[in-house]
């Protein structure tokens, strides 16, 4: 796989950091000028994954989430959210719309709905115990599409 560009980036998993992943993000894709809503889908996508690692992964602990962002031939962007918490027993289910572990706290169960809907590909690793690893992947539209 050919890298253009690269930056990683490690956070400790506080809630106020979903914010700075969505920011960093934005920040580093400026360079390859996506349109509004391509900037807009990665973002809510990015802030998902983030969000689910705070909230599921470190569920009643905390550890670091490792943000990496790549620039791929041919507009593609590649993201990987990885966290070392407790992992997803059941990926199939977890990716259920409305499946949620924490329906007490109000979750909807839908954030691996929204990356597949938001990027053009979602893959899910993960193992009880070792963590998750969330890697994504969009093609940004051609200049002047």
């Amino acid at each position: 796989m050919e890298i253009l560009n690269e930056i990683r980036f490690r956070m400790p998993s506080l809630s106020v950091n979903e914010a700075v992943a969505r920011a960093v993000v934005s920040s580093f894709l400026i360079q390859e000028d996506p349109t509004i809503e391509e900037l807009s889908d990665i973002r809510t996508a990015v802030s998902e994954a983030v969000t689910n690692a705070i909230v599921h992964g470190y569920r009643n602990c905390s550890g670091d989430i490792e943000l990496t962002v790549r620039l791929l031939p041919e507009r593609t962007v590649y993201i990987r959210i990885r966290d070392k918490g407790c992992g997803i027993a059941n990926i199939e289910q977890a990716m259920e719309p409305l499946f949620t572990t924490a329906p007490e706290e109000e979750r909807s169960g839908l954030g691996f709905s929204v990356m597949q809907t938001f990027m053009d590909r979602l893959s899910v690793r993960s193992a009880p115990g070792k963590g998750t690893t969330i890697t994504m992947r969009k093609r940004l539209s051609a200049h002047g599409d």
